[in-house]
C-alpha cells in the first residue's frame, strides 16, 4: 500500500472537515499529540487506534494500512465469501470422492 497511518489518520479527519483540536478533544487526546501521530512523529498505542477506528467508523486493518477497506463489514463479508468459497470446493471434491468409491453410479 502507498498510504502510512500517520497519512490514513490525517486524510480521514480532513474528509470529515475537523480540525485537530476537535478530533482531538473528540478522541481525547491533546491536539499537539494528535499533530504527532498524524505527521508521523509518533506512534499510537492500541488504546487510541481502537478509539479512532470507533470515531472514524473505519476497521483497524483500514486504519493501519493493511486494507483498501475502510468499512470493517465489507471486510467481513470478502472473508466470510471466500470462507464459503473453500466450503463449496471441498463440498464438491467430497462429492467426487463418494462418487469415485461408490462406482461412479
Amino acid at each position: 500500500m502507498d498510504r502510512s497511518f500517520a497519512e490514513t489518520l490525517s486524510a480521514l479527519r480532513r474528509q470529515r472537515n475537523l480540525s485537530q483540536r476537535v478530533a482531538a478533544a473528540d478522541l481525547g487526546i491533546s491536539q499537539a499529540l494528535l499533530s504527532h501521530y498524524e505527521n508521523g512523529a509518533r506512534e499510537p498505542g492500541l488504546n487510541f487506534v481502537c478509539r479512532a477506528c470507533d470515531y472514524y467508523g473505519v476497521s483497524a486493518d483500514y486504519l493501519l494500512c493493511r486494507s483498501e477497506q475502510a468499512d470493517a463489514a465489507a471486510d467481513t463479508a470478502r472473508a466470510a465469501l471466500q470462507f464459503l468459497e473453500q466450503l463449496r470446493t471441498m463440498a464438491d471434491r467430497a462429492e467426487m470422492a463418494l462418487e469415485e468409491m461408490s462406482g461412479g453410479d
